[in-house]
C-alpha cells in the first residue's frame, strides 16, 4: 500500500478530529476569499468614482494642454473631439471592452451678479453622460432641476450663495476663448447642488457640452476625451493601443494616458492592496493552523504504530511523506469546500450587490455606493493553492518529528 492509500485511511481514524480540521481550513479559506472578494469591490467602486469624475479609465487631451492643465487653457483644447470619440469608438481591439466614450470641457472663468462677482471652475459635458459619471443630478437641492435644456446651469450651493443667486436666477459668465478673446454668456439657474464637499460647492457649475462649446469657441472640441472601459484593470493596455491607433491615423499632439499613471490614486489602491493581501495571509495561516495541532496529536498517539512501521524497513522520507499528505489532505479537502462557498457567497453578492448608501449618504459625494465583489478566477486558485500550501508547511514539523522518532524509544513509550 503506497503512503497515499495509507494518509487516506488513516484520515477515517478519527473522522472527527478530521471534519474539525477541514473545517477550520474551510471557514478560514471561505473567509479569505470573501474578503479578497470584497477588497476587490470596493477597490473598484473607488477607481470608478475617482476616474468617472476626473481622468476617465484612458484620458485624451493634447499634449500642450497636458503640460498646462491646472490652468485648462481653451487654447490647447482638442480641436475636434467627436472625431476622436468615433475613431476610439471604431477600434476592433477594444469592441467589447468599451463602456462609453465622453467628452468634456473644463474651464476658469468669472461668474458675476448684480451684488457680488466670484472666479470658478465650470465644467461641460453632454448631460445624459455626465447622469453616469459626475452624477451631479442626484445631488440637486429640492425645487431645481437638472442641466438638460441648452442655456441652463447647475450651481453649487455656497457658490450661489457667495453671489446672491437663486434657482431661476441669471448667470453671468465671463471667459477666455479659446482665440484668446473673450467669451460670455448667460445661462439660467436650473438647480443647486450640494456635494458636501466645500471645494466643490464653493467654486463650480455645470452646463451642457454644446453650451460650453459655445462659450469657448471650441466647434466640434472639448478639453479632454474621457475612455470608460468595464473593466478598468485594461486601462494601462487600453491607453497603448489607443495611443498608436490614433497616431496611425493623423491624430498628432495628443497625449494619452491611463488612470494609473495620473495623481496619487493608482499608489494608494495598490498599498492597500498589499495591505489587505497580509492581513489575508494571516487568517489563511490561523485556519491552518489547527492541522498542525491535528497532526501533533495524530503522531503522539500513534507513536507505537510508528515505532513498528520504522522497525519494519519503512524509510524516514516514506514516514514524513505519510503524515505530510494526511495534513495536506486536510488542506485540500477543507481548502475546496471553503472556496466553493466562498465563490458561491461573492457570486451571490455580486448579482444583487451590497449598498453601503446608508454609510456613505453622510459624506454627501456623488458616488456609486453599490459594491459588487469581484470573482477573479486566476486570484481565487491563487489563493486556493496558497491555501493548501500553509496547510502543507504547517504539517510539516509534527511530520518531521514522526519521521525522526527512534523506533525502540517510540514503542517502549506506549
Amino acid at each position: 500500500m503506497n503512503s497515499l492509500d495509507m494518509a487516506w485511511r488513516n484520515l477515517g481514524r478519527n473522522r472527527r478530529r478530521s471534519l474539525l480540521a477541514m473545517l477550520s481550513v474551510a471557514i478560514s479559506l471561505l473567509v479569505v476569499i470573501f474578503a479578497d472578494g470584497f477588497i476587490s469591490g470596493v477597490m473598484d467602486s473607488m477607481t470608478r468614482n475617482v476616474t468617472k469624475d476626473s481622468t476617465g479609465d484612458v484620458s485624451i487631451v493634447t499634449r500642450a494642454y497636458r503640460e498646462r492643465e491646472r490652468f485648462m487653457p481653451a487654447s490647447a483644447a482638442l480641436s475636434d473631439s467627436d472625431a476622436l470619440i468615433s475613431a476610439i469608438e471604431r477600434m476592433p481591439a477594444l469592441r467589447g471592452k468599451l463602456d462609453r466614450v465622453v467628452a468634456r470641457a473644463q474651464f476658469g472663468v468669472v461668474l458675476s451678479s448684480a451684488s457680488a462677482t466670484k472666479a470658478a471652475h465650470g465644467i461641460g459635458g453632454d448631460p445624459e453622460a455626465e447622469r453616469g459619471l459626475l452624477m451631479l443630478d442626484q445631488r440637486i437641492l429640492p425645487g431645481g432641476a437638472y442641466c438638460d435644456r441648452k442655456g441652463t446651469a447647475i450651481v453649487g450651493y455656497r457658490l450661489a450663495k457667495d453671489l446672491g443667486l437663486k434657482v431661476g436666477d441669471e448667470l453671468k459668465v465671463v471667459t477666455e476663448k479659446a482665440d484668446f478673446g473673450l467669451g460670455f454668456r448667460k445661462f439660467r439657474i436650473s438647480g443647486l447642488f450640494r456635494t458636501g464637499v466645500d471645494s466643490f460647492d464653493d467654486s463650480t457649475f455645470q452646463v451642457g457640452l454644446g453650451d460650453a462649446r459655445e462659450l469657448l469657441g471650441l466647434g466640434k472640441g472639448a478639453s479632454q476625451v474621457l475612455v470608460m472601459l468595464k473593466d478598468y484593470r485594461d486601462s494601462d493596455a487600453a491607453a497603448r493601443l489607443i495611443s498608436s491607433s490614433l497616431a496611425a491615423a493623423g491624430f498628432g499632439g495628443l497625449s494619452v494616458r491611463s488612470w494609473t499613471s495620473l495623481g496619487d490614486t493608482a499608489r494608494i489602491i495598490q498599498m492597500v492592496g498589499q495591505i489587505y493581501f497580509v492581513i489575508e495571509l494571516i487568517i489563511a495561516f490561523l485556519g491552518a493552523f489547527i492541522i498542525a495541532n491535528v497532526m501533533m496529536m495524530v503522531v503522539l498517539e500513534r507513536k507505537r504504530e510508528i515505532g513498528i512501521l520504522k522497525s519494519m524497513g519503512m524509510e524516514n522520507r516514506r514516514v514524513l511523506g505519510l503524515f505530510l499528505a494526511e495534513g495536506s489532505m486536510l488542506g485540500l479537502l477543507g481548502g475546496a469546500a471553503g472556496t466553493l462557498l466562498g465563490v458561491g457567497l461573492n457570486a451571490l453578492l455580486a448579482v444583487h450587490g451590497m449598498d453601503f448608501s446608508a454609510i456613505t449618504s453622510s459624506s454627501g459625494l456623488p458616488m456609486d455606493n453599490i459594491i459588487r465583489p469581484g470573482i477573479h478566477p486566476l486570484q481565487i486558485l491563487a489563493l486556493f493553492c496558497m491555501g493548501l500550501a500553509i496547510s502543507a508547511a504547517v504539517a510539516y514539523l509534527p511530520s518531521r518529528s514522526a519521521a525522526h522518532m527512534d523506533p525502540i524509544e517510540a514503542i517502549r513509550s506506549v
